[in-house]
């Protein structure tokens, strides 16, 4: 998730302002890893992530946006692609390089901030974000959306998996398809290429809470 950790004793934030979510709940984002798992950790790729990788959608050099303790990255590392992850959890951090190390994957991980991905000084062709657009508030995602294209060029592709606002049991921070239209386009470099319903699956959902599976260029 955004940000970057730095010290957890002495700042659970880092030094950096907490994102809306945190606010509104008064922890970090690692503190939902400090006590078992996270509600959206299921020990496993999502399957929406499983069939985009099934289907080639992954190629070149792969970000994987608040990538958690690893799964979705390490599911396309697999496949032989560079994959980086970056969190703002140094907790799920240090359990994606354990399992990485276990599992003999290359892919890598670091702490990073969402809102300032140029720190990162690399370019990649596809980006996975799974579950971190719809943390954000209006403002947060015009700053992440930004941030993304700092580490794309013209050609990249990216995936947003958020929960949907339509259907039962919705997820927390639901999106509607006109939010996702108003907040990718030509104008800050994207342009939504396909939006499709899927599910996101959770602890606390027994078939997945509903969700969109966007498919965004960069332009």
């Amino acid at each position: 998730m955004p940000g970057q950790q730095g010290d957890r004793t002495d700042d659970p934030f880092g030094g950096r302002r907490p994102t809306s979510h945190e606010r509104d709940t008064g922890l970090p984002w690692d503190a939902s890893y400090l006590n078992g798992p996270a509600p959206w950790d299921t020990g496993r790729p999502q399957p929406a992530v499983v069939r985009v990788a099934a289907e080639g959608g992954f190629t070149g050099s792969v970000l994987d946006a608040g990538c958690g303790t690893g799964e979705n990255a390490l599911h396309i590392a697999e496949s032989g692609l560079p994959v980086l992850g970056f969190d703002v959890a140094e907790t799920a951090l240090e359990a994606a390089r354990e399992k990485a190390a276990a599992r003999g994957i290359g892919a890598e991980f670091v702490a990073a901030d969402a809102l300032e991905l140029d720190s990162i000084d690399r370019r990649f062709d596809t980006v996975l974000d799974c579950g971190l657009f719809h943390a954000f508030d209006a403002q947060e995602r015009h700053r992440y959306i930004a941030s993304l294209a700092s580490v794309t060029d013209p050609g990249a592709t990216l995936y947003v998996l958020c929960f949907s606002d339509e259907g039962p049991d919705l997820g927390p921070h639901p999106v509607g398809l006109e939010e996702l239209n108003a907040a990718f386009t030509p104008t800050n470099g994207w342009s939504i290429a396909a939006v499709v319903p899927d599910r996101i699956e959770t602890r606390f959902h027994d078939h997945g809470a509903p969700a969109w599976l966007a498919t965004i260029d960069r332009v």
